[in-house]
């Protein structure tokens, strides 16, 4: 009854508190007992009772302390994964949810080293690195031969407890990233969405550090993630095509002077912004002749070659009609002349074919340059001379360049000799 009671009691205790007053209860339990109904010179057999009431009870004690460990991991996973849904149902933004996933990592994963990896061709861009108390920003790798390649190429998570052990995978090679040390447990699952192929992955310093549970978790996170990452990915999309032209895909006009608007903010007399801008010569003519079916693929295939003749930092945008508009940032006017030069040079090689196979020719172009701050005090001006010069270049016979570097050397050598210093 005494070795009943005690377990009774331990087994409340456990429950309701933590190991100390059940330890405590166990002690005072047996001593109680030993100490009313036996003396020290008690029998064997008697000490062997009491003494395995006591290891029952403290065995007992350390099962119950482990179900309900287990069971506040559950209901922080659960919790975790649940505020991570919630949160993630309500941005639209590629930094805000991997911001939410390092704080899902934190909460209820117990980890060395952790990453969120998207697929771009044969690399694999990591948006968020943790490891061993150090973030790394614009981390890529090559995918091929890599863990990471294996659960993208499969679509299939990946749990290797113990990486002292040999991984036998085939092609697959260990990649350190972070800090030079390697992880002796490793737990990858795919992040995959309609527009979203990545991965995220877990690691430790410890062999054997997780369990299924962390897999489940893990599981979930990259479902959720790979959805609301889609959803940011569809957003941008959206917003990128509210601010583009949606014949030519080329900046619209109000998107464009935005974004010209900003580039001036930042030019200087060191690093000035050059404005083109570009008009289609007999553009209604050839929509008359031909139809405008083929106007429009004039105006695509006139987009294309600029696209192909400027740099990633430069921007192309419809003005109106036929008219484009080019912005070149830290490029003066003989620099803007050169990309002229060679987006009208190209344009006179362009041909489209008609229904029978027919070459057609590409009608040609004019443009006018104009260049901040040297040329105009603000935004208006400078767009205000770009267009006059673009004039100029049609009155002097179309499929010109306004101005002629020809021409402003030779001014600019005359007014030397006239001036001398």
């Amino acid at each position: 009854l005494v070795g009943i009671l005690l377990m009774l009691g331990v087994i409340t205790s456990a429950v309701l508190a933590d190991r100390g007053p059940s330890y405590l209860l166990v002690i005072l339990g047996s001593l109680g007992a030993i100490g009313i109904r036996h003396s020290f010179w008690a029998s064997i057999q008697d000490w062997t009772i009491h003494l395995s009431f006591s290891i029952a009870a403290i065995i007992a004690l350390e099962t119950l302390m482990q179900l309900k460990r287990l069971a506040r991991d559950n209901i922080r996973r659960l919790e975790t994964i649940t505020e991570f849904s919630r949160n993630i149902s309500c941005t639209l933004d590629t930094k805000q949810v991997m911001a939410l996933l390092n704080v899902a990592f934190t909460n209820a994963v117990e980890a060395d080293t952790y990453f969120v990896g998207i697929r771009e061709d044969n690399e694999l861009r990591l948006d968020l690195v943790y490891d061993d108390g150090e973030y790394f920003d614009n981390q890529r790798v090559k995918l091929e031969g890599s863990l990471s390649s294996w659960v993208l190429q499969n679509q299939r998570s990946l749990f290797l407890p113990d990486l002292r052990k040999e991984v036998v995978l085939p092609g697959v090679r260990v990649v350190l990233l972070g800090q030079h040390k390697t992880s002796l447990s490793w737990l990858g699952v795919p992040m995959k969405g309609e527009s979203v192929d990545g991965i995220i992955s877990i690691g430790s310093y410890r062999p054997n550090a997780f369990d299924q549970a962390d897999l489940e978790l893990l599981t979930a996170l990259a479902q959720h993630a790979a959805q609301a990452l889609d959803n940011t990915l569809r957003h941008a999309q959206v917003e990128l095509r509210s601010h583009l032209d949606s014949l030519t895909g080329v900046y619209n006009h109000g998107s464009f002077l935005k974004l010209l608007q900003e580039h001036a903010d930042r030019a200087t007399e060191t690093a000035p912004l050059s404005l083109i801008m570009l008009d289609v010569d007999h553009f209604k003519e050839y929509n008359d002749a031909y139809g405008h079916l083929f106007g429009d693929e004039v105006l695509t295939a006139l987009c294309q070659t600029i696209r192909a003749h400027i740099k990633m930092t430069d921007a192309v945008g419809r003005w109106g009609g036929e008219e484009f508009v080019i912005f070149l940032p830290n490029a003066n006017a003989s620099q803007a002349h050169q990309v002229a030069s060679r987006i009208r040079d190209t344009v006179m090689t362009l041909t489209l074919r008609d229904h029978a196979g027919i070459s057609i020719s590409v009608p040609t172009v004019s443009q006018g340059i104009a260049v901040f701050p040297q040329e105009a005090a603000n935004l208006v001006e400078l767009i205000h001379l770009a267009d006059q010069r673009l004039y100029e270049a049609k009155r002097r016979g179309r499929n010109h360049i306004e101005p002629d570097p020809v021409s402003q050397f030779t001014t600019a050598s005359n007014a030397a000799t006239s001036n001398p210093a």
